[in-house]
């Protein structure tokens, strides 16, 4: 299957639905979804999943990926790096884009659902996470990538893991002003991260070789509004060519000759970020030679070798292409999660949910 072509309103449930189906067959008795059959699950894969249902409608399901991480969180509200059949399997480390990945999912879920008894449900859990990844920003406005298994910060940062936390810190104040507890200082945090996004490239990768031939790299401070709107389509274009195959999607690296389906979608998010809405809807219409009979998305295409690598169909592949999609038709209440950036304002919220009050009195 290849150029599938996507517009405002025409989202092809039909289509989509075994991909749906394969999301709700991965997920586990506890609600965890590992990448696979018998796979690992991460708290930020499993959250990226867990968006996808959604998406297709699958609120209970949703929900119950969300409580697992409930049910799992540490007392200093993080998780560690890799689950398996419902234990611990990588107790190295805890890293601060997968802990504070669950205020954007549970966003999410929110904007689609308006579940705001589950979101409430949740609050707890989004503060504990927070207020982990919060303890490991600098007074530079970065935030440190890790903490070991001992509890000592792993000191340095990744352009692609802050630019998550960027956006997840947009979701998670977001969620405390429709709860009624709006916290100034996530909000601050949210400035200073994103000034040092743009503004201090010398705070990023200090310790280990520069990641800027990875792709996310490039793309996700667009993806997740660290470089604004105004500026996105020149920072994309500077790179274009190291990283996209014409025909086939986004290179994971740019020096290797793969290219891979969940950063190909990622891209085309960035691209409608960047009002480049008909290369949005190329590079997108290029990713379904990629799918198989069930629905389900291999990894990437090594295409020197003419071979699918790895041997791999993830669940949160799967749930890359709902969101890009989504994105596209603008199916859901929450498809500009990733193209936009919408940080409530405080005082209009409580404006609104005092009108609410009254019309109920």
């Amino acid at each position: 299957m290849s150029g599938l072509f996507l517009s405002k309103g025409l989202f092809p449930e039909e289509f989509f639905r075994p991909t749906v189906e394969f999301l709700l067959r991965a997920q586990q008795a506890d609600g965890s979804i590992p990448w696979f059959d018998g796979g690992h699950c991460d708290p930020w894969d499993h959250v990226e999943s867990a968006m996808g249902l959604s998406i297709g409608g699958e609120y209970t399901a949703a929900e119950n990926a969300y409580r697992w991480l409930k049910n799992s969180q540490l007392d200093d509200g993080s998780w560690w790096a890799a689950y398996r059949a419902g234990e611990v399997e990588n107790q190295e480390r805890r890293e601060t884009n997968f802990v504070a990945y669950i205020a954007t999912g549970i966003w999410h879920h929110y904007l689609i659902s308006k579940n705001t008894t589950f979101l409430r449900e949740m609050w707890p859990c989004v503060q504990g996470a927070i207020g982990f990844v919060l303890q490991q920003q600098s007074s530079h406005g970065e935030i440190n990538w890790a903490v070991n298994a001992k509890g000592e910060s792993m000191v340095d940062a990744l352009v692609t893991g802050c630019s998550s936390i960027y956006k997840s810190l947009e979701c998670a104040v977001n969620i405390s002003v429709v709860i009624g507890d709006p916290r100034a200082d996530w909000r601050d945090a949210r400035v200073a991260l994103g000034n040092a996004l743009r503004n201090k490239p010398e705070r990023f990768d200090r310790t280990w070789e520069s990641k800027s031939r990875y792709s996310m790299d490039w793309f996700y401070p667009v993806l997740t509004g660290a470089v604004p709107a105004a500026k996105a389509g020149a920072h994309l274009q500077h790179r274009w060519d190291e990283f996209v195959e014409q025909g086939m999607g986004c290179r994971c690296v740019s020096d290797e000759p793969w290219v891979t389906v969940a950063e190909s979608c990622e891209l085309t998010m960035a691209l409608l970020a960047a009002g480049d809405h008909a290369r949005a809807v190329m590079v997108y219409s290029w990713l379904h030679q990629w799918r198989d009979s069930r629905g389900e998305y291999w990894t990437g295409y090594q295409f020197v070798e003419d071979l699918l690598w790895p041997d791999e169909r993830p669940t949160w592949t799967a749930a890359a292409i709902l969101l890009a999609a989504d994105a596209l038709t603008e199916h859901t209440a929450a498809h500009h999660l990733f193209n936009q950036v919408r940080l409530l304002d405080v005082s209009a919220a409580s404006r609104q949910q005092q009108a609410g009050r009254v019309r109920s009195w």
